[in-house]
């Protein structure tokens, strides 16, 4: 049985202990890391979920996901990579994530809404997963909860596609359902 996660090896680069996590089916525990080393690199994440660095596009999907895998909010609202070494602040113009396509399914009776992301990770909406409306670049949309704490979480925008896939799903008390939670998508006028 392969380990949960790697241990730390703090004679490797930080680049080199980002990829053996690449290879892990959980995400590594950024929330227990609390490296001396701080500083900002010139990476962003754009609003439509692209990943920059210095200007140029990162486009390798493999990339996008190591990066997305040690990704963590800060109590200031900023974004960190953070590996047991060190900690960079990025730049995100709205979300970390994209979700990129959505399905209903059933599971044990329950409709639940299973959300595919831009980094190839899959979410399904419920009480550790909830989609909440806030205001972004578009006006007060609905996304959904990554991963993170309640009060720091990294959230998903839909996608243009995705967003009126769950427009199409909500109930006469503007309401869409997954898991056995409600979630208000507006109010009714």
């Amino acid at each position: 049985m392969k380990p949960l996660l790697p241990p730390p090896d703090f004679a490797t680069s930080a680049l080199e202990q980002l990829i053996a996590f690449a290879d892990v089916d959980a995400p590594p525990p950024v929330e227990r890391w609390h490296p001396q080393h701080c500083g900002t690199i010139d990476m962003r994440i754009a609003v439509d979920g692209r990943w920059f660095h210095e200007g140029a596009e990162i486009r390798r999907p493999a990339m996008v996901r190591l990066f997305s895998r040690v990704l963590r909010r800060e109590a200031d609202g900023s974004h960190v990579l953070v590996t047991p070494a060190e900690q960079m602040t990025i730049s995100v113009d709205d979300a970390a994530f994209v979700a990129v396509e959505m399905r209903q399914d059933e599971l044990d009776g329950q409709p639940c809404l299973v959300f595919r992301l831009n980094t190839g990770d899959v979410v399904m909406a419920g009480a550790d997963h909830p989609i909440v409306l806030r205001d972004g670049p578009a006006g007060r949309l609905p996304y959904l909860h990554v991963r993170g704490s309640q009060d720091r979480p990294l959230q998903a925008r839909l996608a243009r596609p995705v967003y009126y896939a769950l427009a199409e799903l909500v109930d006469a008390r503007w309401q869409v359902r997954s898991m056995g939670h409600s979630f208000a998508m507006g109010d009714v006028a």
